[in-house]
Order: C-alpha cells, then structure tokens, then sequence
C-alpha cells in the first residue's frame, strides 16, 4: 500500500466515479475506492471524513464538466450551454449523475458552477428575490430530463406503452399521433426555448 500526497484528492474521486461507473453508486464505498487508488481504507479519511463527504466530492467533480471557466456569451446562451453539457453528462456517467438531483451543491466547484447560473440569471434581468427560484425551476427540468433519458424513459418501448395505456382513454385517443416522440434533440430544445422565454420577461 503506498501513501496519498496531498495533492490525490482528484485521484480518489476519479477512482469513485469509474466505480459507480462501472458496478453503479451502491457498490461505492470507502473500502472499495481505497482498494482502487492502492492505499488502506485509513488513507482516505484525511480527505473525506466519510462517504457523504465523497459523494458530494462526486457531486462537484461532475458539476466541474457543466460550465467552462471562461464563462463566454450572453447569458442565454450561457445557460444553453450548461444546459445541453448537463444532458451529456448523464449519458457519461448515468449511474452517478442522480447524485445532482438528490444531494446540494457544497463543494467549492460545485458552488462555483450554481454561482454562474445565477449570475447569468441576474444578468436577464431576473429579480434578485426571484433568481434562486427561477434556477431550481430551471436545474430541475434540465437534470429531469437528463435522467430521464438516460435511465430509458423515453425509449421506443416507453413510447409504445404510453400508446398502449391510453387505448380506451379519450385524451390519449386524440393524442395518439402526438405521443411517440422521437427526436429528443428537437423536443429538448422547445423546451429550453420554452424556459427562455419564462425568463426574458421576468
């Protein structure tokens, strides 16, 4: 077993992520992470006192992904482009990125990244006392929708099933030619388009 140098935080929580990668998050533990990086169980703690600390260490690795630090654009198109690097993310890493909707944001680089949200917020003109709601309205629909696409509930099987429970329900009689959607991308996009417009007039 060889010693962690100070500067191996990054490493241990790249070997969580590959982990919950792999064998998914309820196979991450201290014991299995120690095993990887080559050290004992003991190591760790000097850098995370427990496993809620690594999972919000794992929170604020993949937030690090969503937003460049030059921080170019005007704010829509800032949060156009954390948005669409949000649903990339969940198809890297579809196992641990459930973290980001159960867990805060604690870390420093994850506060980072929720700052600049809010920072592109104020710059549309949202009111300040309206500016942490606007973005958990808008954080939620794009890590829902991430998820949910991620983890198979818009596959072609959903769809059918979703044609299929609504065979003798009037709405979804009507709707019938509406309600296999296909093209993620496009339906993505409306929305997004959608919150942008909930925003500009705010």
């Amino acid at each position: 077993m060889r010693k962690l140098k100070t500067s191996r935080q990054p490493e241990i929580l790249g070997a969580a992520l590959a982990i919950a990668d792999e064998r998914g998050l309820d196979a991450l533990s201290m014991r299995a992470v120690a095993e990887r990086v080559g050290v004992t169980p003991m190591a760790l703690y000097g850098y995370f006192r427990n496993k809620d600390e690594l999972l919000d260490g794992l929170v604020g690795r993949l937030l690090t992904k969503l937003s460049p630090d030059d921080g170019g654009g005007d704010w829509e198109e800032r949060l156009r482009a954390i948005a669409w690097a949000t649903r990339r993310l969940a198809r890297e890493h579809p196992s641990v990125f459930p973290l980001l909707l159960f867990r805060p944001s604690v870390t420093p680089d994850g506060v980072k990244v929720v700052d600049r949200l809010y920072q592109a917020l104020i710059e549309a003109g949202v009111p300040d006392a309206d500016v942490p709601r606007i973005e958990r309205m808008l954080s939620t629909f794009v890590i829902g929708f991430a998820i949910s696409e991620a983890n198979g509930r818009f596959a072609a099987g959903s769809n059918e099933t979703r044609t299929r429970r609504g065979a003798e329900a009037p709405a979804h009689q009507r709707l019938a030619g509406h309600l296999a959607a296909s093209d993620w991308d496009a339906e993505f996009a409306a929305d997004l388009a959608d919150l942008m417009r909930i925003i500009r007039p705010v």
